[in-house]
C-alpha cells in the first residue's frame, strides 16, 4: 500500500503561537468538556488543512467526530506492515464512507528491509526499537506538517493516560494535542458507533478491546484491563506515541 499525501497546512505558525494557543484552550474548556465543544473549539481556532487525526482503526469515532466540523480532515494511518487484515478493512472503510482524507503514514523501511538489516521478527526482540521505527518516528515525520493533532486517547484505558489533558501541548512533536473523548468510555465508544452506523474494527468484538500490530495484540480475557493484550508478556505498556 502506496503512502497518500496529506493536505498538511503549507504555512505553520510559530511554537511560541501554537503553544499559546494550547494553554488558551486548556483554560477554555472545562476538564469535562464533550468532544463536539472540544472539536468546536478547534474549528475556531485551525484550518482543516492544519489538523490531523491519528487513528488505529479499532474505530471510527474521532474520525468521525472531527469530520462533521473539520469535513475533508487528514486521517494519519499508522501502515507498520504487521496490521490484522480486519484493521486493514477498517480503514479502507473509513476512507470509503467518511468525510475525512486517510492517509497511510509508512516507515521507511518495509518490513522486508528492515528484516535484512536487523533481523526477523525485532518486534519478538526488541518491541521499543520495532514501534520507534515502524510508528513513533514515521509519525514524528508526518505531525511536522500540521500545527495540531487529534487523538483517541481515554482516561480509562491505562494508569499511563489518566491524567491526560483535553488540549495541551505537545512538546516532543512540536504541535498542539488534543484528545477530544478522553472522559469516553469504552461503552461510550461502542454506543456512538451503533447509534451512528460508523466502521467499526470486527475484532473489538472478538475479545480484542485494544489493537495494535498482529504479532504483538492477544485476546484479552473478560474484566482484564483492556491493554493487557498489547505486548502481552512484556513489561511494555506503550508504543511511545503519547508516553
Amino acid at each position: 500500500m502506496s503512502a497518500v499525501t496529506g493536505q498538511a497546512a503549507t504555512t505553520l505558525r510559530s511554537h511560541a503561537e501554537l503553544q499559546a494557543l494550547a494553554a488558551a484552550g486548556a483554560a477554555e474548556l472545562a476538564w469535562d468538556a464533550s468532544a463536539t465543544d472540544v472539536i468546536a473549539w478547534v474549528a475556531r481556532n485551525f484550518s482543516t488543512g492544519a489538523a490531523a487525526v491519528a487513528c488505529s482503526m479499532a474505530d471510527a469515532v474521532l474520525p468521525a467526530l472531527v469530520a462533521d466540523q473539520l469535513p475533508g480532515v487528514d486521517v494519519l494511518f499508522l501502515d507498520t506492515g504487521y496490521h490484522f487484515p480486519e484493521t486493514y478493512a477498517t480503514r479502507n472503510e473509513v476512507a470509503d464512507n467518511l468525510r475525512v482524507n486517510v492517509v497511510d503514514v509508512l516507515p521507511v523501511q518495509p518490513v522486508a528491509e528492515q528484516d535484512a538489516l536487523l533481523g526477523r521478527d525485532l518486534f519478538a526482540r526488541d518491541p521499543a526499537q520495532c514501534c520507534a521505527l515502524r510508528k513513533v518516528e514515521p509519525l514524528h515525520k508526518a505531525l511536522s506538517g500540521y500545527e495540531l493533532w487529534f487523538t483517541g486517547v481515554r482516561h480509562d484505558e491505562a494508569p499511563t493516560r489518566t491524567n491526560m489533558p483535553l488540549v495541551s501541548w505537545d512538546e516532543k512533536n512540536g504541535l498542539v494535542k488534543v484528545n477530544p473523548v478522553a472522559t469516553w468510555s469504552y461503552e461510550d465508544l461502542i454506543t456512538y458507533s451503533e447509534d451512528n452506523l460508523l466502521p467499526v474494527n470486527p475484532l473489538l468484538s472478538q475479545g480484542y478491546p485494544s489493537i495494535g500490530c498482529a504479532p504483538c495484540t492477544k485476546k484479552v480475557a473478560p474484566g482484564a484491563d483492556p491493554r493487557s493484550g498489547r505486548w502481552a508478556g512484556t513489561s511494555k505498556t506503550e508504543c511511545g506515541l503519547h508516553v
